[in-house]
Formats: structure tokens, sequence, C-alpha cells
């Protein structure tokens, strides 16, 4: 028996890989975080599958469902929303797998901030602007920030930030941010990238709180900061100029 550790993508059911959907319905058991995940990509579950919210059940309940499933020998598609590699807490449910012995399989997802930034309509890497994207979060109940990866630290660099699981600190993301970005620095908040109540609200470290405050966001938004979200004067890449020599181009000096 096999798990698969599946990203289920921001929301949309049809932003699940290929190769996700095929798997969920090759499972006769599908364990999904019911909170996060779309109820929409149940439907690509087999006939007859045991379905199973994993939103309300601790972490050993879970591992008794997969001893359960590896007992009677059923794989099990196992649901996280977003992408697999950046807060899933699959860290744990792995190490409680290879505990037992047991195999898994990890399938990527559409990561939260890709589906927010195609939402936006943006890139997030803007030349001679932006080349980075810090990918980060504030310390919250179900697990803290090392101490050294701070807004301040990664602000520091002035790249564009990918706040996650912050909405409820807007505040502190303003206050750390302002001195390092400016006031007048964009900012830009998704909220429930892909999902059909998916909506933006935009703005500058000077006033996106109380653009917020207009019509409160309680959870799954996404905070970006940075200057290369309104830019729009600035150089071309050179990846396309007419004198970029490059292996594929195959034009002749």
């Amino acid at each position: 028996m096999t798990v698969h550790f599946i990203g289920a993508g921001p929301g949309a059911a049809d932003l699940i890989t290929v190769r996700g959907r095929d798997l969920i319905g090759k499972c006769p058991v599908c364990l999904y975080a019911g909170s996060l995940v779309s109820p929409e990509l149940l439907q690509y579950c087999p006939p007859g599958a045991r379905i199973v919210d994993t939103a309300p059940m601790s972490l050993d309940e879970i591992e008794a469902e997969f001893a359960g499933a590896a007992e009677a020998g059923e794989d099990v598609a196992r649901l996280h929303s977003g992408d697999l590699s950046v807060w899933s807490a699959v860290a744990e449910q792995i190490r409680r797998l290879e505990k037992r012995g047991l195999d898994y399989t990890m399938t990527p997802g559409v990561p939260a901030f890709a589906a927010a930034a195609s939402a936006l309509g943006r890139e997030l890497t803007i030349p001679s602007v932006a080349q980075s994207l810090v990918l980060t979060r504030v310390s919250g109940r179900a697990s803290p920030m090392p101490n050294r990866e701070t807004l301040q630290a990664f602000g520091a660099s002035g790249s564009t930030l990918a706040i996650h699981l912050a909405i409820h600190a807007l505040d502190q993301v303003v206050a750390e941010l302002t001195p390092l970005y400016g006031a007048d620095c964009p900012v830009a908040i998704v909220v429930k990238a892909s999902w059909p109540d998916e909506r933006i609200v935009r703005g500058t470290l000077a006033d996106i709180a109380a653009r917020v405050a207009e019509d409160p966001i309680e959870r799954t938004a996404l905070i970006f900061v940075g200057p290369g979200l309104a830019a729009s004067d600035f150089r071309e890449s050179a990846l396309y100029d007419p004198a970029y020599q490059r292996r594929f181009r195959g034009r002749q000096e």
C-alpha cells in the first residue's frame, strides 16, 4: 500500500495536476483537508471510495487512517491545499509513515502564491526592479518562526515578499516593513485565490490597513509587498532582444 500525498492546488478544482487527478481516481481511500481543499476535487474519487475530511482530526487520528488502509491493502490519496513543499504539514505525517515502514509518494501542486500572482495579472520578477521572491509568514499558534527569520531580515533585501498566513497580523506587517520599503510601497492582498469568491485588495503600506478595515478579511489571504507589484517603466529583458544570441535561437552572428 502507498500513501500518495497530493498538492491539490490553491482552490479551483481544475488547477490540480493531471497526475494528482489520476492518483485520486485510483485510490480507494481519500483523506482531504476539508477546511482548505475544494470539495469539487472529490468528484475524481472512484465509486465507493472512503472519503475522510481531516480538518477536525488530530495527527494520531490521521495516522490511524493510514494504518487501517495499510491493513486493508488500500492506497490512500492524501490531499493538501496548494503545494506540498511549503506549510503543508506533510513532514510529520511522512515521519510516522517511515516509522511504520509504509510507502509514500509526493505529487506537487500549484502553490497559492502562483495562483495569487495570476489573479493580479502580474509577473513577480521584473527586470532591474525585483528578481527575488521571498515566501514567508509570521509566527502563529501552530508554528513559531525561527528567531532569524523575520520580516525585517527579509525586507532588508528589498525583495518582493509573499507573506502567507498573516492577514491577522496586517498591522504588524505594515509597521515592520514601512521603514524598509517606504510608505508608498505597493501592497496587494489576494483572498482565496482561484476560488469563486476570490477578491483582491490593492494599496500601499500607508493605506492597506484602512482599505482592509472597510471589508475585513478573516483568513485564506496572501499579502504581497514590494515595488515590483506596480512597476511599469522598466527595461525589457534581454531574452527576446534581437541582438541576444542563445543556443536555441539559431541566429548567425
